[in-house]
């Protein structure tokens, strides 16, 4: 089974609820029908009830099925708005303020998963990915003892093409700009958690550097080597390793070469970039080039699910994203 199909499977064995902010766009809709069909969430749409019931008819489906919430008219919108107020007065929020944040459907959809009226939430597919992590940030907020939260994508190496083939892991692609060692250390464990829920195998996590155990001195290395420790010393379980250049984590040949002490052996599958230049650049290479399919940027470390599409996502993108998105709210 491929990893994207064990994901789909694992979410059928247990579908949560899923919100989803942007239910007025028509990629939302028809992936919020085909996750109803195929039984892996409960879906409910936030925005306009006329505009969602007209797009749930158009892809032939009963919108009685659905739960609709529109931020304008809802029952749901004081008690959201009371609680919201509650949450940010002491960032200078006033209840008036609050009502009207509380209109945003970004906002809407993450409180409705603070409150409980949701398991998870799903946005960007028009909002910017400032707006959706913002949203998730200031509502849902940080589980308990995380430091960070940050984000990763989920690469699917399964073409013909593909000389190795799996799930794979690139942090942080979409979030933490230029984390110090503490911070890349945080972002390690936590891809090494998101990697074993989602892909079921134990995580081998490779921090990357552009040198692979000390042949280049400088302290971007430095930093990379540091992080590593701290991610060992605070899990000693974890199998990790670094620095280490990408071909040296990802080849076993070069591995053998280059690091042939490193308890990874050149098969890593959680990639630790060391800041966000890298590693967006590197997942988009993996992608454009490569042929990779990319999920994501999905976000880890926040109190309950709450992940972000890109405004160019398709009908499966969003309907992968739903699925990851139960896997998370299972995790607890």
């Amino acid at each position: 089974m491929k990893p994207l199909e064990r994901i789909i499977e694992t979410a059928k064995q247990a579908p949560r609820r899923i919100v989803l902010a942007e239910g007025e766009d028509p990629r939302i809709v028809e992936a919020a029908v085909r996750a109803r069909r195929e039984g892996i969430a409960e879906i409910t749409l936030v925005g306009n009830r006329g505009v969602i019931e007209r797009r749930l008819a158009d892809f032939g489906a009963d919108p009685q099925e659905f739960r609709i919430e529109d931020p304008q008219a809802s029952p749901l919108a004081s008690r959201l708005a009371a609680a919201y107020h509650e949450l940010r007065k002491a960032k200078g929020v006033d209840a008036a303020a609050a009502a009207e944040a509380l209109r945003s459907p970004l906002i809407f959809a993450a409180m409705m998963v603070r409150e409980g009226e949701a398991d998870g939430t799903v946005g960007g597919a028009v909002a910017t990915t400032a707006d959706t992590v913002r949203a998730a940030l200031q509502t849902i907020g940080r589980a308990p003892g995380v430091g960070l939260v940050s984000s990763f994508f989920l690469m699917m190496l399964c073409q013909p093409h593909h000389a190795k083939k799996g799930a794979f892991v690139f942090a942080d692609c979409g979030l933490v700009v230029d984390p110090d060692a503490a911070g890349l250390a945080d972002i390690a464990r936590m891809s090494a958690r998101s990697y074993q829920a989602l892909a079921a195998g134990a995580a081998k996590v490779a921090m990357l550097s552009f040198s692979t155990n000390g042949s280049a001195a400088h302290e971007r290395v430095s930093k990379v080597v540091e992080a590593t420790r701290l991610a060992h010393a605070a899990d000693p379980e974890l199998l990790i390793d670094g620095e280490l250049q990408f071909d040296t984590a990802f080849v076993e040949a070069v591995s053998a070469s280059k690091a042939p002490n490193s308890a990874l052996h050149g098969e890593a599958n959680v990639f630790v970039f060391p800041n966000l230049d890298a590693a967006n650049i590197g997942y988009k290479i993996a992608q454009r080039i490569g042929g990779a399919d990319a999920i994501g940027p999905i976000l880890q470390g926040l109190a309950k699910p709450a992940n972000d599409l890109s405004r160019g996502c398709s009908v499966d993108d969003a309907y992968h994203m739903i699925a990851v998105t139960v896997v998370q709210a299972n995790q607890g």
